[in-house]
């Protein structure tokens, strides 16, 4: 038999990357984590980690283990959830976004949700997507509206994430260029776009550190090394210093905040995006559940309808 606590430890030291780590977390000492690791690998007859001077691995079967140890974590507490709620009068519902998505996207659909639904507690975190993606798998949130670069999309039919996810739409990442720019002037009002190439020798601004693979990855198609000004955490701040003439940006369409002294253009083929989509729990049930996929399908429906009036 295998001892659930034991599979949270193993799941903790999964998280973390160490026993060390995984003990101060846990509030016991290295040693007593070490211990109920090893006592879950005599149980199984088989290694679940594999140890050195720069932490732990998982094993094959330690992934399976951590996988089941998600999905126990995910059940218990959607168990303890419903348990409080046979006694309360609101439901709770967490959302988790990221801050241009829940700007842009978020809004519409809550209103109307929140109107049809005035019982409802609804709870904003704010995380990126390699955060906001676990919570929702361990159960520490219900919805994550989020994204994902190059490359297949997480919750894939047949994958082991343990998450459905249903795609919004491209956001792709637009040329973002001060009003007096050579580029902007000459592309401002005419069809084709502009092409990397013709950018090498400009100042990047990024307002995310993940699109820095991607434009890297795009200059190398086009044959150019880019040069890096600034990497930001904030579209507004990266499009400000864009204004200030420390160099052009590289913005997601939906964090894009007019104004009169910036041209925005959009990348010749090909050029860089991201994916939007919702991330639900595969193994959903209950009030909660229906009222995340009754939020999912509202912002389904919004993403439609931008569409549309973009076309």
């Amino acid at each position: 038999m295998i001892d659930v606590q034991r599979l949270a430890v193993l799941r903790e030291v999964a998280r973390r990357g160490s026993f060390n780590q995984a003990a101060q977390a846990l509030h016991c000492t290295p040693s007593a984590v070490s211990q109920q690791v090893a006592a879950l690998e005599r149980g199984l007859g088989s290694p679940v980690v594999e140890r050195s001077t720069r932490g732990v691995t998982l094993t094959e079967t330690g992934r399976l283990l951590v996988e089941a140890a998600d999905a126990i974590a995910a059940e218990l507490a959607d168990t303890r959830e419903r348990i409080a709620r046979l006694s309360a009068e609101r439901t709770a519902l967490t959302v988790a976004t990221f801050a241009s998505g829940g700007r842009r996207l978020l809004p519409a659909a809550l209103a109307g949700f929140a109107a049809d639904h005035p019982e409802v507690e609804l709870s904003i975190l704010e995380a990126e997507p390699e955060d906001s993606l676990p919570a929702v798998r361990e159960g520490r949130a219900d919805l994550a509206l989020a994204y994902h670069l190059d490359g297949p999309p997480p919750g894939r039919p047949g994958d082991r994430s343990g998450l459905d996810w249903t795609p919004l739409g491209e956001d792709p990442l637009r040329l973002v260029l001060p009003v007096r720019h050579p580029a902007a002037i000459r592309y401002r009002d005419r069809p084709e776009a502009p092409h990397l190439a013709e950018l090498a020798d400009q100042r990047w601004i990024l307002g995310c550190r993940k699109s820095v693979g991607q434009l890297t990855r795009h200059a190398e198609l086009a044959g150019v090394e880019p040069r890096i000004a600034c990497t930001a955490t904030d579209y507004e701040f990266a499009q400000s210093l864009v204004r200030g003439g420390v160099g052009i940006a590289l913005i997601p369409e939906i964090g894009l905040a007019p104004h009169p002294e910036l041209v925005v253009l959009p990348l010749a083929e090909p050029s860089p995006r991201r994916h939007l989509g919702l991330a639900l729990a595969r193994r959903r049930r209950g009030r909660v559940a229906r009222l995340a996929e009754d939020l999912a399908a509202r912002l389904v429906g919004g993403a439609d309808a931008d569409g549309a009036d973009a076309a």
